[in-house]
């Protein structure tokens, strides 16, 4: 690794008045990125919710609560996402290209946000439990623990831009994986085909992020070493782990809670090998029918007509994540 001078600063967080203009291109596979991820772009209004509805009063109340606690998490989560990218991303790191990439993504993530919402909205019809949905991080203590995480990490002025980096590619690569393959689960039966669909469209966008995220740190050149790299991935570890067995029992959805658990880990050292780094967990995907939609998949999610939400016209490069396949 290449030893920092005393005032060393990371190219792509060193200032320079180039950043105000696009072009020319100096990042190619970074604005290749964001060309992808505008190729990505849907809007909440594109979800059809006419079957949902129904759906949701077949379900029992376990796993109405489990859906439930999903998109509270859910719709906390992207706002402090969206914090963490205008408050400090947006601000740390000075190269054009990424910056446009961290610009579309703040849209995306309302679109996200908007989403869960809308999803909340339209499911619950009780006024003091939706209430309690919207305010998700005050009421539940699982959800607050990782929002907490989230906003430590927002507020950390002491730690480097690459341990930041790294945490919130474990909020968008880890915490958020159980509750995807949760309601994956729930497609598995046929249930639900708007949450479902918005949850394949949600998942391929955050993978896309934390993808992002791995290549701006490959570009780093002060890397973390390897025991910073496994703090923080197990802290963020634990605390999934904690989320899913308490708030989201797994006798609730038909998933065994230590495979559940097995999964988070799996999904861990997919993200860390992609760092650059050696596996933590070595433990195998226990859910096939997650297999598809691993950090590491890919298979071209636009060739299934249900799913194409691509502009049209555009030349879809073959690495974007297929999450429309049928299990």
């Amino acid at each position: 690794m290449t030893t920092p001078e005393p005032h060393f600063v990371e190219p792509l967080l060193k200032p320079d008045d180039n950043r105000f203009v696009m072009f020319p291109i100096f990042n190619q596979d970074i604005w290749k990125m964001y060309k992808k991820q505008m190729d990505c772009f849907w809007r909440a209004e594109e979800i059809n919710l006419a079957q949902d509805l129904g759906d949701w009063e077949k379900l029992s109340a376990d796993e109405k609560h489990f859906i439930s606690m999903v998109l509270a998490f859910f719709a906390a989560s992207d706002g402090l996402v969206l914090e963490n990218l205008a408050s400090r991303f947006m601000n740390d790191v000075q190269v054009s290209e990424a910056r446009a990439f961290y610009g579309f993504q703040i849209a995306m993530e309302n679109v996200h946000s908007e989403t869960y919402s809308l999803l909340i909205d339209t499911y619950i019809r009780d006024e003091s439990e939706k209430t309690r949905l919207f305010n998700a991080i005050e009421n539940y203590p699982c959800i607050a623990k990782k929002a907490n995480w989230a906003k430590k990490w927002i507020g950390d002025n002491r730690s480097s831009f690459a341990s930041r980096l790294v945490a919130f590619a474990a909020i968008e690569g880890i915490f958020f994986s159980s509750s995807f393959a949760s309601i994956y689960w729930i497609k598995k039966r046929g249930l639900m085909p708007g949450l479902t669909f918005s949850n394949e469209l949600i998942s391929r966008d955050e993978a896309l992020h934390t993808e992002f995220a791995v290549l701006l740190y490959s570009k780093l050149l002060k890397k973390l070493n390897k025991k910073r790299i496994y703090e923080i991935i197990q802290e963020a570890v634990e605390i999934e782990k904690e989320f899913i067995t308490e708030a989201i029992p797994c006798r609730m959805i038909g998933m065994n809670a230590a495979l559940m658990t097995q999964y988070i880990e799996f999904v861990a050292d997919r993200l860390i090998v992609q760092l650059g780094y050696d596996k933590v967990y070595n433990v195998a995907n226990p859910f096939d029918f997650m297999e598809l939609i691993s950090i590491e998949s890919k298979v071209n999610f636009f060739e299934r007509t249900n799913a194409e939400y691509a502009l049209a016209n555009k030349s879809i490069d073959k690495d974007i994540f297929d999450l429309a396949a049928d299990f």
